[in-house]
């Protein structure tokens, strides 16, 4: 099985190959931190499978499913982000991944959903098949933030959980001012004026906890 690994933390993707190893199968693991570097990966190799990050240097997993989608490339992928399922899990469903997973999860559940995945199968955790249940009878054009591109949402949610400009630059490897792009188009889009009013949306929406 070959399998590629996109993270930008050096000591995640050992943990994750450590699970990994666990697999019956014989296994050649690739690693990148970059995302311009994966999606020129993924594009250009024939993968079993590969485990994305959502927040890459270069181009976000949300990007690059956004990409390999267009392209109808049909490589297995699996989200791992450090988001909870309800702020990011549909969006990355929806934009082609095959299942999403929790950092603080990978430990039970990594090998399963490759498990899920690898017989054609998509994985969702037994919270997030829940909380998709709860969802079917809300129409996407009644909940303003489905009008956000897959960067402008990344953005708001960090936004609303106080994080400054600043640090979201450096956190997604973008420019301060590109920051303060995005902010203008989310709040006239999410028709807001203050990030205040981002945290309150957020929490209602379940996308941001309250600790």
């Amino acid at each position: 099985m070959k399998i590629l690994i996109a993270d930008d933390h050096a000591i995640v993707r050992e943990g994750l190959k450590h699970i990994l190893l666990k697999l019956p199968d014989d296994l050649l693991i690739e690693e990148t931190s970059n995302g311009n570097e994966a999606l020129a990966f993924i594009e250009r190799e024939d993968y079993d499978f590969v485990i994305l990050d959502i927040s890459l240097p270069g181009m976000s997993g949300l990007e690059i499913l956004k990409k390999l989608k267009i392209q109808n490339n049909k490589t297995p992928i699996l989200i791992l982000s450090m988001h909870p399922e309800e702020q990011f899990a549909i969006r990355a469903l929806k934009s082609g991944a095959m299942g999403y997973v929790t950092k603080d999860r990978a430990g039970e559940d990594l090998l399963e959903a490759i498990m899920k995945i690898s017989r054609g199968r998509k994985y969702v955790s037994p919270e997030l098949a829940e909380y998709l249940a709860s969802s079917l009878n809300v129409r996407s054009e009644d909940v303003p933030h489905q009008k956000l591109s897959e960067r402008e949402f990344e953005i708001m949610v960090l936004l609303a959980k106080g994080i400054s400009a600043k640090e979201i630059a450096e956190a997604l490897f973008i420019s301060e001012k590109t920051v303060g792009t995005h902010r203008f188009r989310i709040m006239e889009k999410m028709g807001m004026k203050k990030n205040t009013d981002l945290t309150f949306y957020a929490i209602n929406h379940k996308l941001i906890d309250l600790f």
